[in-house]
């Protein structure tokens, strides 16, 4: 789920100091690009940059990359600093800056980091960097991805006689392009070798990048935006055929810009929303040194599934689309809100956990007071003999009761670590806004994006709600169960990690079905051979002896602290209301189990597995 960002700009450095009174007019924008998106990625970030055309014997190349939340504040400072030491007439040259300082360039790459594999420090920081001495034989990589089959991969280069230092897929992604890259480079100079005469240039200009992603892609199994610099300038954007992570671009005569969400471009160039385009699945932004842009289909689409998480939990919700999908999501879960309240909605207060929820907060309320002007007008049809002016504007005036009653007051996770202490600090991560509820009477309804552990709700949120005094604690989940681990983008591959799934095992020892959990586990250990397009999701089969609402209802069970007074329950989305909300991003796999790829079958297969061995590793 990391966020990426370039900028490509068209017009030499004098173009924009002219235009924009400033040569940084495209640093800037990196800069807009990912402080945009920080919500995708808050481990770390990183900044590249190739200034082309350089005389030989001056650097081209800048990259710098910092940890923590304060990253890109990290990272830009940095560089500021170092402009700061120079002379403001000096710094305000476009051809004294590109001679002298660092990112004062044509070409930029940002990547902010979501770490899905459990490792950190430093080196596994993009932008990734690979050195040569040929120039177009250097490589700059940045990505948000998760290959599935790194395995594979990894023992193909080492078929080919490579060596790779980790075994990290984004290394190895870098060690695979960057062998393909040198073999298009040694192919060009074969062809143009005769001659010295403007031999670099040649090379350089007949480079086929699309040839280059297609060889080294073809064995990628997983979801993946891929963007890259090559050292003399070209670059481009790669999007995985499944369609799972997504990418967006503008370009005009004077710049390109890619990024993994759509409103930061109209917000950073102030351009409407008709002038995104999105890269297709399979499909690769090409922008060569010479200015030519290009579209190339790299792979064929496969089964098309954007991930429909990006869209509940993870993307901007400033997206227009996002934004309507998020409301709707909301609205669809009206008719088992009502069911869940026993439609008394004259006693019943509705509000969210902040912040993620408020969007689909907003839809269940749209729900709600459709629902209820029906219930009006249907009333006064019925008694329209009966009731007086009073009475009527008394109806007419009735509203769904919505509260703030959830505030989230700090983030413990940025200062404490040991379990001791986080339990009971967890407990006052939120706060609540007293009075807003009338004790002992009113029921409380409160929606939330998405429950996966369910750890919060126990440590912290039923218990401070109760604090309020409701009768009946309502929790609502935006988006349905999730059942199955993610391999292409969160880190979320253990099977003991999702409430859905432990809830589920305790139903089946319970109801005396525990040899289903054995059953399980023998048809999965017997394909673990099997070449992974062979492979079956039987972790599916542990759900089929019970109803969406016995599971609910187990995990309401389990995450209800002791000494709660009220009644807890959890309501979820389902499944086709999810496809009715987000008809476009059809990757469910987290709820369904479909996984798109044949790598996300293993993926599950092996998480089965090492739980019921007692393993606590990931899943791939």
């Amino acid at each position: 789920m990391c966020g990426i960002a370039m900028v490509r700009l068209l017009k030499p450095l004098e173009y924009y100091q002219v235009k924009y009174g400033t040569w940084q007019y495209g640093f800037q924008k990196l800069y807009l690009l990912m402080e945009k998106q920080h919500n995708r990625g808050q481990e770390g970030a990183g900044i590249a940059s190739v200034k082309l055309n350089v005389e030989p014997g001056k650097e081209y190349i800048s990259r710098e990359r910092a940890l923590g939340a304060d990253a890109i504040d990290q990272l830009f400072s940095k560089v500021n600093s170092t402009y700061s030491k120079y002379n403001e007439n000096l710094i305000s040259d476009p051809n004294w800056a590109k001679e002298n300082l660092p990112f004062a360039g044509e070409v930029y790459l940002g990547h902010l980091r979501y770490s899905t594999t459990g490792r950190d420090g430093i080196s596994y920081v993009h932008p990734f960097l690979r050195r040569n001495n040929w120039k177009s034989n250097n490589l700059i990589l940045a990505g948000n991805f998760n290959l599935t089959n790194v395995d594979e991969v990894f023992d193909k280069l080492v078929s080919q006689g490579q060596h790779p230092r980790d075994y990290g897929d984004t290394f190895i992604m870098l060690e695979q392009m960057g062998h393909f890259l040198e073999r298009e480079v040694e192919h060009a100079y074969q062809e143009f070798g005769k001659t010295t005469e403007h031999l670099t240039e040649k090379i350089e200009s007949s480079l086929n990048i699309g040839n280059i992603i297609r060889r080294s892609s073809a064995s990628w199994d997983g979801g993946y935006t891929i963007c890259g610099i090559l050292g003399h300038g070209d670059s481009f954007v790669f999007r995985d055929p499944w369609g799972i992570r997504p990418a967006f671009y503008y370009a005009d005569d004077e710049i390109v810009i890619a990024a993994s969400e759509r409103p930061v471009i109209q917000t950073t160039l102030n351009i409407p929303i008709e002038s995104v385009h999105e890269i297709n699945p399979g499909e690769a932004l090409i922008i060569k040194k010479d200015g030519r842009i290009i579209l190339e289909q790299i792979r064929r689409p496969e089964k098309v599934t954007p991930c429909s998480f990006e869209r509940i939990y993870f993307s901007r919700g400033s997206d227009q689309d996002i934004y309507s999908e998020r409301k709707k999501l909301g609205e669809l879960l009206t008719p088992r809100i009502l069911k869940s309240i026993d439609n008394d909605l004259d006693n019943t207060v509705f509000s969210f956990i902040p912040n993620t929820a408020e969007i689909a907060f907003y839809g269940m309320f749209k729900g709600l007071q459709n629902n209820m002007i029906e219930e009006k007008k249907k009333f006064i049809h019925d008694n329209k003999d009966s009731l007086s002016t009073d009475e009527i504007i008394r109806i007419l005036n009735k509203r769904p009761r919505i509260e703030k009653v959830a505030l989230k007051d700090i983030k413990l996770r940025t200062f404490i670590a040991q379990d001791s202490g986080r339990n009971d600090l967890a407990a006052h991560v939120y706060d609540v806004t007293y009075g807003s509820i009338v004790q002992g009477k009113d029921n409380l309804v409160v929606i939330d994006d998405s429950i996966v552990r369910g750890t919060t709700l126990k440590q912290s949120i039923i218990k401070i709600l109760d604090r309020l005094g409701p009768k009946k604690i309502v929790i609502v989940s935006s988006s349905p169960q999730i059942r199955y681990p993610d391999c292409y983008g969160i880190d979320m591959s253990r099977m003991s990690e999702f409430i859905a799934f432990k809830a589920t095992i305790e139903l089946l020892n319970e109801t005396g079905n525990k040899h289903i959990i054995n059953e399980v586990y023998n048809k999965c250990k017997a394909q673990q051979a099997l070449p992974k397009e062979q492979l079956v999701n039987y972790v599916r089969e542990i759900y089929h002896p019970f109803t969406n609402e016995q599971i609910s209802a187990k995990i309401a069970e389990m995450l209800t602290p002791k000494g709660i007074h009220a009644k807890v329950e959890i309501v979820f989305q389902d499944l086709e209301s999810l496809h009715q909300a987000c008809p476009n991003n059809t990757g469910d796999w987290y709820f369904s189990g479909n996984y798109p790829t044949a790598g996300g079958n293993r993926v599950v297969n092996n998480a089965y597995i090492n739980y019921i061995e007692g393993k606590d590793i990931r899943s791939y």
